[in-house]
């Protein structure tokens, strides 16, 4: 274990000189881009799948932002939910891999969950920005060595890249609590879900860029995760508005993964969660404050309920 820790702290330690100028040059200045898991169409309350879907575009190409749809395979297999899929390509949004069917990594057995990422790519390969990412459903990388390691030399092997989440976040869970209040009360008015979101996103911000300080000595650059929901159909504007007004930079997916931080595979078990989070737990030095899973709607459950949300 002691040698396991040396040769994390080693890579930590290389990742963070591998862009010593250029960090230096930028100040530190914190960097964030955008990604959204599931592309689920399904009409919500206070607006149609298509509606959805066009607001987050609209938000997005408002701030010129290149963003990443992480995309479940049955959610786009119909001609109409394809077509909007097919909008987010066509305004240059990077499309990756978030498997066919979404199950758990751990919970399946390899053959299935490869067959799982093929057949989900069969359906998306055809878009002019589809890339070989694979965002894996609930962040799971394995539960065993043996998982872990298999399933990271599939990815080698099919020419994949991990999507690794910086920011972790539990905006699904605000949505629901959003979508069922509505439900009970079409006139209920949102914009407090929405504080709350903003809110609970630059709480979380903040603990996962002081990782990566504590860890590399700078700030990386972040990916955030967020879903294909009706939260960030009202609030996305919002909530890139509001780390601008922070003093972080908000850049382009693209430039994100550049960072030499994604290309590093902690040795961690179970493996998977925010990259920082698990990038900090093979230190062995954090063990204090790193909560698992790192985000889950539990957390925030108790200050929903004192806000009556």
């Amino acid at each position: 274990m002691k040698r396991r820790q040396f040769l994390q702290r080693a890579l930590l330690l290389g990742a963070g000189a591998a862009l010593g100028t250029k960090a230096a040059a930028q100040g530190g200045t914190p960097r964030v881009s955008f990604t959204f898991d599931d592309f689920s169409i399904v009409d919500a309350p206070m607006l149609s799948g298509a509606a959805r879907n066009q607001a987050i575009l609209d938000a997005l190409q408002a701030q010129g932002l290149s963003a990443a749809a992480f995309v479940i395979g049955r959610n786009v297999e119909q001609p109409e939910t394809m077509r909007l899929l097919e909008a987010w390509s066509g305004a240059g949004h990077i499309v990756g891999n978030h498997t066919y069917s979404h199950r758990r990594y751990s919970r399946v057995p390899f053959g299935d969950f490869t067959d799982d990422v093929l057949r989900c790519e069969a359906l998306l390969r055809r878009l002019p920005s589809f890339r070989k990412l694979l965002r894996f459903p609930f962040l799971d990388e394995g539960a065993t060595t043996e998982q872990r390691d298999r399933i990271r030399a599939f990815l080698v092997e099919r020419g994949y890249g991990n999507a690794h989440v910086t920011i972790d976040a539990s905006d699904w869970y605000v949505d629901g609590r959003l979508r069922a209040r509505l439900e009970r009360q079409r006139d209920a008015d949102p914009a407090p879900y929405g504080r709350f979101y903003v809110d609970h996103i630059w709480e979380r911000a903040q603990f996962y860029d002081g990782l990566s300080r504590q860890l590399l000595s700078r700030s990386v650059n972040h990916t955030v995760l967020l879903h294909h929901n009706m939260l960030n159909a009202l609030f996305l504007g919002e909530l890139i508005q509001m780390f601008k007004s922070k003093g972080w930079s908000v850049v382009d997916v693209r430039n994100a993964y550049e960072d030499p931080v994604f290309r590093l595979a902690p040795d961690v078990l179970p493996a998977g969660q925010s990259l920082l989070w698990s990038l900090a737990k093979a230190t062995g030095r954090f063990d204090g404050i790193l909560r698992y899973p790192g985000e889950d709607g539990t957390y925030e459950a108790s200050k929903m309920d004192a806000l009556g949300l």
